[in-house]
């Protein structure tokens, strides 16, 4: 059998080959235009009609200013506010008699902290705080925060959107009850109480199994997921199963205020909002409803 020598040059064929993918594998900033080899940057064509947005063009659908024209109708003119529950009642009237439970909400200190404007968002929103809050238990990008806007630090703050920039409110002001007017109707937002994990009979209203003839420790089990043929034999998306319930924002629409009080801070709103006393409450003006005047 013949053996090649050291010196021959097909000993070194494998470095060879290493030497010559490594040249001709592009490197990993690759310039447009240029020729690497066997593979070259691809030029940048022409853009595309999505981005020529001049004057003559017409809005495009997915811009954000469509996307701003389409929400036009259903954003709020102004602001709303913060609120804390304190608890419900009821209230009679004098008159016929009538029994209308409400809900009793109270407001602490509520400013306009900052605005969110289109050319720097892409939208308008308020940015409203409520009560007070030591210095000590703020991080110092918030203190920052509210230092440049000149704004006591906010135990509460949230964001409104509104329609355009004639909503944003001047930044330092004050809102009360007065924001408000007895007769309007207004929707709130609010995180409604945790349950934590719950079964699937009081998760789900499930019937739950029978109490006798047979079953055992299994009365308030959910019993089969799925099907063991027919349907994949998986466990379908979206099957209703025990987990943990509540602890959700819910928004309550279309809220009468029955009365206001700018002494004591209070509003009175007919009807019940989701939550336990003492949780945060937001207030804006109905959307599916004209404003009091």
């Amino acid at each position: 059998m013949s053996w090649l020598p050291a010196t021959s040059s097909w000993a070194y064929y494998p470095l060879k080959l290493c030497l010559s993918n490594r040249i001709n594998t592009p490197p990993l900033i690759i310039t447009r235009g240029v020729k690497y080899g066997w593979y070259s940057g691809k030029t940048r064509g022409a853009k595309p009609l999505d981005y020529n947005m001049g004057k003559d063009l017409p809005i495009l659908e997915h811009s954000p200013e469509a996307a701003l024209q389409r929400l036009h109708k259903t954003l709020p003119s102004r602001t709303g506010a913060l609120a804390i529950k304190k608890g419900m009642t009821a209230i009679y009237d004098v008159d016929t008699g009538v029994r209308t439970p409400c809900t009793i909400l109270q407001m602490d200190r509520v400013q306009v902290v900052s605005h969110k404007t289109f050319d720097k968002n892409g939208y308008f929103a308020v940015q409203v705080g409520s009560g007070w809050k030591h210095p000590d238990n703020v991080t110092r990008p918030l203190l920052g925060h509210f230092a440049r806007h000149e704004v006591s630090p906010k135990k509460y703050v949230s964001e409104f959107r509104v329609r355009d920039a004639n909503g944003l409110a001047e930044i330092g002001q004050l809102i009360g009850p007065e924001w408000f007017t007895e007769g309007q109707y207004v929707d709130t937002r609010s995180d409604c109480k945790g349950m934590g994990f719950e079964g699937g009979m009081k998760r789900h209203n499930f019937k739950g199994q029978p109490a006798s003839h047979g079953n055992s420790k299994t009365h308030r089990a959910m019993g089969s997921a799925g099907a063991s043929q027919g349907s994949g034999s998986r466990v379908l998306p979206g099957k209703r199963m025990p987990g943990r319930m509540g602890g959700n924002q819910v928004t309550i629409q279309n809220l009468k205020v029955l009365k206001t009080d700018s002494e004591k801070g209070i509003i009175i709103l007919s009807g019940p909002v989701a939550g336990p006393k003492g949780c945060k409450v937001e207030i804006q003006d109905a959307i599916k409803k004209n404003m009091a005047t």
